[in-house]
């Protein structure tokens, strides 16, 4: 999801999008160790507003596979354009990272890179195994892009064994070929499709506030929940700069908890849903929250 910053529409900013910080012992630990050892974490360089929290929770989330991405989605601040060669160090950097921060729960997340071969895969899957090597103990979750819904691709992910694997829908299917650069509604649900039909533990991420309707966002919810999901985060979409789509209406705290109920209804094992809620918002608990 966007940074916290919405040029286009702050002065018609409501109440509750103020930063709330949650600060801790064990997030001055883990502040401590970012800052002394020169740790890269999308908590900071994404302004995530929840990263007190998370911090405090031993939660966090690292980016990999470089900071340009080669699509140009029209909801997102990343940056576009031609990416670097992969860092054949950068697995275990983070595993380092992991283990150095004493992590209980740690979200790998990344640009989409078209532009390789495999987009990606046997680098999700090394950074996956350093971490297992390292640190047994911490729980692993991947944020992966469609990987253009490439079973061979999606099974070299899937074969490293990550505790979870979310891929975001994002948006409603109707929004998504204004806001979504090559990526589809359908491409994404295969996606999430194929994970679920290897047993993976599957999560999605959706953004309102751009337009949709109610009868919208439960049409999607209940397209994710027939394709496996079983954790689902619903957050408000905030416009990065004044050239990203502009936020079209921000979604009262109330009828994101009408939401959360409506999910849980649906029958996803666990839904985070409030207007600051990102991708990797209560990972840790949502982890716990699965039925086995």
């Amino acid at each position: 999801m966007p940074k916290l910053y919405d040029s286009g529409c702050a002065s018609r900013k409501p109440s509750w999008l103020k930063i709330r910080l949650h600060k801790s012992e064990a997030f001055a630990e883990v502040d401590r160790i970012v800052t002394q050892h020169g740790l890269h974490t999308i908590c900071s360089s994404g302004r995530c507003p929840n990263k007190a929290e998370c911090w405090s929770r031993k939660t966090a989330t690292f980016m990999i596979l470089g900071d340009i991405c080669t699509r140009n989605c029209r909801f997102c601040a990343t940056k576009t354009g031609h990416p670097l060669p992969p860092d054949s160090d950068e697995p275990s950097k983070v595993a380092q990272s992991v283990a150095l921060m004493n992590l209980r729960h740690v979200v790998v997340t990344s640009v989409t890179r078209d532009d390789l071969p495999d987009h990606g895969a046997a680098h999700w899957a090394a950074v996956v195994k350093a971490i297992r090597e390292q640190s047994p103990q911490t729980t692993i979750e991947l944020l992966i892009s469609d990987l253009d819904a490439d079973t061979t691709r999606l099974d070299v992910v899937i074969a490293s064994k990550p505790d979870i694997i979310g891929h975001n829908i994002e948006t409603v299917s109707r929004l998504t070929p204004t806001l979504r650069s090559k990526a589809t509604y359908s491409k994404s649900l295969a996606t999430l499709s194929y994970l679920a039909s290897k047993g993976v533990v599957v999560k999605s991420g959706l953004m309102v506030g751009l337009g949709e309707t109610e009868e919208e966002v439960e049409e999607t919810m209940q397209d994710l929940y027939k394709a496996g999901v079983r954790i689902l985060t619903i957050g408000q979409y905030l416009q990065p700069t004044a050239e990203h789509y502009p936020v079209a209406e921000y979604i009262t705290p109330q009828k994101f908890e009408e939401y959360k109920t409506l999910a849980l209804q649906i029958g996803f094992d666990f839904c985070a849903s409030a207007p600051l809620v990102r991708s990797s918002y209560l990972a840790d608990e949502a982890a716990r929250a699965i039925k086995h």
